[in-house]
């Protein structure tokens, strides 16, 4: 994750297109990338065993 992070952080620092004699270059959007690193994070986080939302019933003593 931590190269998705950097990543986006490179592209952001750097410029929107560059052109040279070999052809030109465009990134892709910022909003894209944050996108994707926001896909791939829930994906992580469902691979996870551990839930971050737990539902349990609460029976009061004697209300059986």
């Amino acid at each position: 994750m931590a190269e998705i992070e950097e990543s986006i952080r490179t592209n952001a620092e750097g410029p929107a297109k560059a052109s040279g004699d070999a052809g030109s270059v465009e990134q892709h959007k910022l909003t894209d990338q944050i996108e994707a690193d926001r896909y791939l994070a829930s994906k992580q986080a469902a691979k996870s065993k551990r839930r971050g939302l737990v539902f349990n019933k609460i029976v009061p003593p004697g209300a059986e």
